[in-house]
């Protein structure tokens, strides 16, 4: 099994002999934020010292919070709010006015699309004015949260694997974009972006096996080296570990601003600037 897509940390710890992931997990993602955390207040001269933590309550949430307490921990903030809530919630009113009332420097929610459109729309009935929103990825990046709620949720920050304003950096992103979007009337995205990745190297795999002898792709597998410049995501490598995890992966951090996500971190790469604090409500137009 080749896994383009799945974060959950787990899964490439359990010695499974046949199981191959190309994407980044939680702790890759999350260490991104917290470097984001650091470089942003040396760069800015600014000061966070305490995070909202919301998440809905599957694996995904609960792994997300899990390494999100941990890193949180190590690197010296406070956890102010640490709330789990059902995935699907029709109402997040609860959640929110407690992010409300005790207002962390961070929040930081892993959601789902429904969920995450629904915090979007309660924090503004509810005049919450978070001042730094780092996301989880997955809901938040969805093409329908940022063409139904985008206006409303502008300067959230999120993790990605991915980012389409940084496809012209590499010919052959731009030349998959290009065909994707013929067929999609869109850049393509991480979660395609993801899936394409996992797909690609099982081919490779195969083709370099000659064969679809299982255990001779197994081993090809085992055996993979794709160079970053012959990916589609902007990673160093395809290069599994000893339990089957790509060593070469690399996250960034985007913003999404004017109705789409730009890079903002690494600075060194970012194409926009960071927003901070982002507007309340009351002062946006």
């Amino acid at each position: 099994m080749v896994n383009g897509e799945s974060s959950s940390p787990a899964l490439t710890r359990q010695n499974l002999k046949w199981f191959f992931r190309t994407s980044p997990h939680d702790e890759h993602f999350t260490q991104a934020m917290f470097d984001f955390f650091r470089d942003f207040q040396k760069k800015k001269s600014v000061k966070l010292h305490s995070l909202g933590l919301t998440y809905e309550d599957t694996q995904f949430g609960s792994d997300s919070a899990k390494v999100e307490r941990e890193l949180a921990k190590k690197h010296g903030y406070e956890v102010i709010v640490d709330v789990s809530y059902r995935q699907r919630a029709t109402s997040l009113q609860a959640e929110v006015q407690r992010l409300k009332s005790a207002n962390p420097d961070v929040w930081m929610p892993t959601s789902y699309q429904q969920d995450a459109m629904l915090f979007v729309r309660t924090a503004k009935e509810l005049d919450y004015n978070p001042k730094m929103i780092m996301a989880q990825d997955s809901g938040h990046i969805s093409s329908d949260f940022v063409s139904q709620v985008g206006k409303d949720a502008e300067g959230t920050l999120t993790r990605s694997p991915f980012s389409d304003d940084l496809t012209d950096k590499r010919p052959i992103a731009k030349a998959i974009n290009a065909e994707y979007s013929k067929r999609a009337s869109k850049n393509i995205y991480d979660l395609p972006a993801r899936a394409f990745t996992g797909l690609i190297t099982l081919l490779d795999a195969i083709n370099r096996a000659g064969t679809t002898d299982p255990e001779a792709i197994r081993k090809a597998l085992v055996a993979t080296n794709i160079a970053g410049d012959q990916l589609l995501m902007t990673w160093d490598a395809v290069k599994f570990d000893e339990n089957g995890q790509n060593t070469g992966v690399r996250a960034v951090i985007q913003q999404l601003q004017g109705g789409k996500y730009w890079t903002v971190y690494p600075f060194e790469t970012a194409t926009r600037d960071v927003i901070y604090p982002i507007p309340a409500w009351k002062d946006r137009k």
